[in-house]
């Protein structure tokens, strides 16, 4: 109940409207108990013309009322009540359409805030939770696992509310009418609430595993979408096929464990019911014939009791939807508990402009306790194009994600003009910063959109020029809808290289002063190749540089290449100066070589 509780916490917005709604759930509620009080005059006075005898004491005006209907003429009786009835379900139908839209309107809400906040939380969070995080399983808690919060938000506690209400209201009236037997009836009123509690603990593990196998349906859906090449080319469509199946019959399987408690406590909690009815039918029958209270009286009671039923049932199936949401707020909240490993700290300054030097100190990083760079030491000037080079695994990449603090070092540290740069705020710190990988990430949007992505205000003038350098102006003009052409999910409309220029377009508008390329241009055939490092040259023209480099024939013509080997600078200088070494450089360039 707690973490129930916990997301109740998005409702306070809304408090207002859910004081409206309880007002209108109050009113249906008190009609409810109007309409079932017609049975008195109805059965005493019109059709069996006996006189309406309540056994409690009565206030003076109920006592007038009931004399008043005592000596009132059958038929005249007949045309109010049948009035009355019309007029009270008309006003009990506004009143539950008014509560029912206030309540899915908070429910929608609730719903928009989590995700709202889900998604914030989700880009606020460092590189290393998406590392070790399923794309499904995120997917999941903001789709599958917000949607149960819907549920028990607008409908639950509805429930919770209007079924409270109602238990009052029939409470009130057995009480009223005959309270010996109200108590004695009532005694049985909590073993309802025995397997009510104890299949409510079993509902929600079972629905946290069913969350998760949930998890498990989209993350293979994701893999599925985004791998559909490779499972195609090596022919494992029934394999993915059968890893589905199973996934989606174990959600099938834990679905039904938990339909199949959540239906056993209709039954349950009816049956009991039916006892308590039996034990009052006996007893107010014996009232009835030795005419201590009217048939009609006794009629209300019987039919409040039974009333009585009805709210307990819905709370058992309530019940049920707070505990499934109940577990879907452990998953969102462990999402909202998650601290980013990558911290702004409070007083951090603005990075406004790079003036002289990067430097690398003594710096040390690891992956879940496997060192990934071991004590790296290196300083890289103003306008100086580094090359870094070295065997796949060796820490060339984690190297340059230092630098816009996508990680953060656990030893050591990185200082841009002298100061290191967890004191310069994240969103200053990459906006000095343009990166083009080798893995091109661009979105199912317009071409413009994806080259102004970084400097969403750009001209229409300074994104065809940028184009124009990134050499992507020619084949963007050749598209139907030019600029506006939209290039679909992750550009796969569009062809290794067009993605590739239009990632360096995207760099080049941004203007950063600082550049890192990692891989950028291996993925691509030689042609592709030659007119991508054409832009990359243009691109690089009086920036700082960091080149992650494949192919060491790109960086012949740097003047400053390190090489990694194992998280460690094993070697630094000029292409002629590496190879003169014979060390590790050499061997990787002549082994290159050779393959060409």
């Amino acid at each position: 109940m707690r973490d129930y509780l916990r997301l109740l916490k998005f409702v306070k917005p809304y408090i207002n409207i859910l004081g409206l709604a309880g007002v209108f759930m109050g009113f249906s509620a008190l009609f409810d108990g109007i309409s079932i009080g017609m049975i008195v005059p109805v059965a005493d006075k019109i059709l069996t013309n006996k006189k309406i005898i309540i056994p409690a004491k009565l206030p003076e005006f109920l006592s007038n009322f009931v004399d008043y209907l005592n000596n009132s003429n059958q038929l005249s009786l007949l045309y109010y009540i049948s009035f009355a009835v019309v007029v009270l379900f008309l006003l009990k139908g506004v009143f539950t359409f008014f509560q029912s839209y206030f309540m899915s309107n908070i429910g929608q809400l609730v719903v928009r805030d989590i995700r709202n906040k889900l998604y914030a939380k989700f880009q606020g969070l460092s590189l290393d939770f998406f590392v070790h995080s399923r794309g499904g399983e995120l997917i999941s808690r903001i789709t599958n696992d917000v949607k149960l919060v819907e549920t028990a938000v607008a409908y639950a506690t509805t429930d919770v509310i209007y079924q409270f209400l109602q238990v009052v209201v029939f409470t009130f009236l057995i009480f009223f009418i005959h309270w010996k037997m109200a108590l004695t009836a009532l005694v049985l009123l909590p073993l309802i609430s025995l397997p009510i509690i104890k299949v409510g603990r079993m509902l929600r593990k079972l629905s946290r595993r069913s969350q998760e196998k949930m998890a498990d349906i989209n993350s293979f859906l994701y893999e599925g979408i985004l791998g559909a090449k490779i499972i195609k080319a090596f022919n494992m469509e029934g394999h993915e096929v059968a890893k589905f199946n199973q996934a989606n019959h174990d959600y099938y399987r834990i679905s039904m464990k938990s339909i199949k408690r959540s239906l056993l406590l209709s039954p349950a909690t009816e049956f009991l019911g039916a006892i308590a009815g039996i034990f009052v039918f006996v007893w107010g029958g014996k009232e009835v014939i030795a005419g201590k209270i009217s048939f009609g009286v006794f009629g209300l009671f019987l039919g409040s009791m039974l009333s009585l039923v009805r709210p307990f049932k819905k709370l058992s199936q309530v019940n049920s939807l707070i505990q499934q949401a109940a577990a879907a707020s452990t998953r969102i909240y462990e999402i909202f508990d998650t601290v980013a490993s990558v911290a702004e700290r409070k007083n951090a300054s603005i990075f406004t402009e790079f003036k002289n030097e990067i430097l690398f100190q003594d710096v040390w990083f690891s992956y879940a306790d496997v060192p990934v760079l071991k004590g790296a030491s290196l300083n890289v000037k103003k306008g100086e194009a580094l090359a870094i080079v070295g065997p796949s695994g060796s820490g060339k990449t984690t190297l340059v994600d230092l630098v816009p603090r996508f990680y953060d070092p656990q030893k050591g540290a990185i200082l841009i003009d002298g100061i290191d740069i967890k004191n310069y705020t994240i969103k200053s710190l990459r906006q000095q910063i343009g990166l083009v990988t080798q893995e091109t990430i661009l979105f199912n949007d317009t071409i413009r959109a994806n080259i102004s992505y970084g400097k969403p205000e750009a001209l229409k003038e300074e994104i065809v020029q940028a184009a124009m350098q990134a050499h992507a102006h020619d084949f963007i003009s050749r598209l139907s809808s030019g600029y506006d052409t939209l290039i679909g999910d992750r550009g796969m409309k569009l062809s290794g290289g067009e993605r590739q220029r239009i990632a360096i377009a995207r760099a080049i508008l941004k203007n950063p002063p600082i550049l890192i390329l990692d891989e950028a241009t291996s993925a691509l055939d030689t042609e592709a190749e030659r007119i991508v490092q054409e832009a990359l040259n243009r691109l690089i023209k009086g920036r700082t540089v960091f080149v992650i480099a494949h192919r060491l024939s790109t960086v012949r013509n740097a003047s400053h290449i390190i090489v990694i080997d194992q998280g460690r600078i094993v070697e630094e200088g000029n292409h002629s100066e590496l190879l003169a070494k014979e060390g590790l450089y050499n061997r990787l360039y002549c082994n290159q070589d050779l393959k060409r």
